[in-house]
């Protein structure tokens, strides 16, 4: 058996953890970092096949030292002066390489740079699944978004009882990314933010100056977002700070509930700030420099003491791959409330201002495609459970008309009817299949739903941003 100091970074072993059903397991886990707190080894551990948030330092008495694997030695190649040399692609050049760009030892200062990114994991399999389905069948056959589907309802059913088939549980991350090779991104380097009367543990890392990360809590002003490192600077920045909601526009106020339009470039502090806060939250984020091509939409909630920052959806100013969200995000205090929801359902009704159709930014993370996938089954089952014929035969609508009433893309449209498996060949023709079952779960998944947005709280004018004087 290996010694307690023989653990080094990269090794692999099993670690004990608790699981949500209360009970202890030992999953393989890669360790990434070792430290020593007055003569005591903390071992910060990544468990292999989980996402990120779940990452945590953990004492030795946890680690099963019988089955470590040591990582493996890499060759030396020589250079071309003969002299031995690290392969181009070795771990140390490649930290060296990112690190240039979001390294926590270089400062990264509110009014100098950013992030701001893609939150979302592509849904490759769905659409895989619906092209083999579809494949299937004879080319004469193909399913057209303009075919009418006749809608069938069934008296039983082998569905799920309750209506919309359960989504495997998924407790790794979905896509791979190459930045998830980098040693310092791959780790948690905040331990605790204070905004307002919350305190958050983030759930990745986030490029905020180094000396902030050592501190036990960032304190953070929950309207203007500005980041301090002690309350006696926080108490001092309220005194000053005249802010009470997030700046920009008020576009819609229903109840407590209210939504701001931020221009990435007329409010590029408070967008900079809203984007390393939200990156604490999002692991696959494309890391940006500029938030001028963007604009920020904030929910906020609104008491006596002014409009408090729920979430916020990002949206490019012009996306020529009819993106209406670029990053979206319920912050932990909100989440499930329904407010991701209230979020997609925005975004969708800014699409239909627009005269647009959309689709959130490709990949979607495993929580994102999960929340999208659910906004999607609920929106479109309730316009097939309203449809009605005239001539007394069964109603008929085609993908085209789906999108078009709810704005969301025709491919989007086509992966949620194959996903809640509603199409059906019959006869020469496709058809849209409701079950009781599929009925009955609609019908109670919407009595949960209780928020919902009311376009005529909706107070938007979309402007030509093709028009490069109007950023």
């Amino acid at each position: 058996m290996a010694e307690v100091g023989e653990v080094t970074e990269g090794c692999r072993l099993p670690v004990l953890r608790r699981n949500q059903d209360n009970e202890d397991e030992w999953p393989l886990a890669e360790i990434l970092s070792v430290k020593d707190i007055s003569g005591r080894k903390l071992f910060y551990v990544h468990y292999i096949d989980f996402n990120k948030r779940l990452d945590e330092w953990v004492t030795h008495d946890r680690l099963d030292l019988k089955k470590i694997q040591f990582p493996k030695k890499e060759a030396k190649t020589p250079t071309k002066n003969g002299l031995p040399g690290s392969r181009p692609s070795s771990p140390e050049r490649e930290v060296k390489r990112k690190v240039e760009v979001v390294s926590p030892a270089t400062p990264v200062p509110a009014s100098t740079e950013t992030t701001q990114a893609s939150v979302f994991p592509q849904n490759g399999s769905a659409r895989r699944a619906v092209a083999a389905q579809l494949g299937r069948k004879r080319k004469s056959n193909c399913l057209g978004t303009d075919e009418l589907l006749p809608l069938c309802c069934l008296q039983d059913s082998q569905d799920s009882s309750d209506g919309i088939p359960s989504a495997p549980r998924m407790t790794g991350s979905l896509v791979s990314d190459r930045s998830h090779d980098d040693i310092i991104t791959r780790m948690k380097n905040i331990e605790c933010i204070e905004l307002g009367r919350h305190r958050l543990k983030p759930w990745y890392f986030s490029p905020y100056p180094q000396e902030l990360t050592a501190l036990p809590v960032l304190y953070l002003c929950e309207f203007c977002l500005k980041y301090v490192k002690s309350l006696k600077c926080l108490q001092r920045h309220l005194t000053k700070c005249d802010l009470r909601h997030p700046p920009g526009n008020e576009i819609y106020r229903k109840g407590t509930i209210s939504f701001f339009e931020i221009d990435g470039r007329k409010n590029k502090s408070y967008s900079q700030n809203l984007c390393l806060l939200a990156k604490c939250f999002l692991d696959h984020k494309t890391l940006y420099y500029d938030t001028d091509p963007f604009l920020f939409y904030v929910m906020t909630e609104y008491d006596c003491k002014g409009f408090h920052i729920v979430g916020y959806f990002s949206k490019e100013k012009e996306s020529t791959e009819d993106y209406n969200v670029a990053c979206i995000l319920t912050l932990p205090p909100y989440q499930r409330r329904g407010y991701g929801k209230l979020l997609i359902e925005f975004s969708y009704e800014l699409s239909k201002v627009e005269g647009k159709t959309g689709t959130p930014e490709k990949p979607l993370s495993d929580l994102g495609l999960l929340s999208y996938r659910s906004y999607w089954s609920q929106t479109i089952l309730e316009i097939l459970m309203n449809l009605k014929s005239e001539t007394g035969e069964r109603p008929q609508i085609t993908i085209n008309e789906i999108s078009e009433i709810t704005s969301i893309k025709k491919e989007d449209v086509i992966s949620t009817l194959q996903y809640l498996n509603l199409i059906n060949y019959y006869k020469g023709q496709y058809i849209l299949t409701l079950s009781e079952d599929i009925v009955d779960g609609h019908e109670r998944a919407m009595l949960k739903r209780i928020l919902r947005i009311d376009s005529k709280c909706l107070h938007f004018t979309p402007k030509d941003w093709s028009k490069r004087g109007k950023w």
